[in-house]
């Protein structure tokens, strides 16, 4: 391997998969999109919180999906690695 490949980060995209990251956790920090719906995302913060994990903003779900390798919109990514 590598070194590039060793420090690569490994993504999780999506709130259910998140929350089962996190609730095993390998989540290192959460990234979300600035127009997710806030309903959506409560008890992600809420466990993210509790569990520490870093919590930011970029883009729009589109935005973060594209950057992402998605085609979709994408509301919530984790980094694991």
């Amino acid at each position: 391997m590598s070194h590039g490949q060793a420090n690569r980060e490994k993504t999780i995209i999506g709130i259910k998969q998140t929350v089962k990251a996190i609730r095993t956790g390998k989540v290192r920090e959460i990234i979300l999109a600035s127009d997710a719906d806030g309903r959506l995302l409560g008890d992600l913060l809420v466990l993210a919180r509790e569990n520490g994990v870093p919590v930011r903003y970029a883009g729009t779900r589109r935005e973060l999906g594209l950057a992402h390798g998605i085609d979709v919109g994408a509301s919530v990514v984790a980094i694991t690695e």
